[in-house]
């Protein structure tokens, strides 16, 4: 028994020795993101990103209970000559049944136009949401 704790202790020490005569690593030099200045410089959150530009987002509008009130407002927008699609499946967190207005008529709808058509038609909401990844139908 003693003669295994010797052999323990030697191979241990000699396990050491071996150790530390391997070289000490060299440190990755990291070079410095200030080199990296490009168009996208600082970190941006999604939500802050729509908000500092509202005019790449589309513009929703609905919330309305039935298609048959959702056609009678794409009829009213078509009279004011507003482009619009319906929206197929659900719109994000919302119910109920949306119009995605056409970029190019989006300029056409202001705060006002959509107050007064909130007033025609209740629960009628606009959002500016991003325009990918939502299934609208020609």
């Amino acid at each position: 028994m003693r003669w295994l704790f010797l052999l323990l202790l030697v191979l241990n020490v000699f396990y050491y020795v071996w150790h530390q005569q391997e070289a000490p690593l060299k440190a990755k030099e990291v070079v410095s993101l200030s080199l990296y200045k490009g168009s996208q410089q600082d970190i941006q959150l999604l939500s802050e990103a729509q908000q500092a530009s509202p005019e790449k987002g589309c513009l929703y509008l609905g919330g309305l209970a039935t298609p048959e009130l959702l056609e009678s407002l794409r009829q009213r927008l078509v009279a004011l000559d507003v482009a619009s699609r319906k929206v197929v499946g659900k719109l994000m967190d919302s119910s109920g049944w949306w119009l995605q207005i056409r970029p190019e008529s989006r300029h056409l709808l202001d705060e006002t136009l959509v107050g007064s058509l909130s007033r025609d038609f209740n629960d009628l909401k606009s959002k500016i949401m991003q325009c990918e990844g939502i299934a609208t139908v020609e």
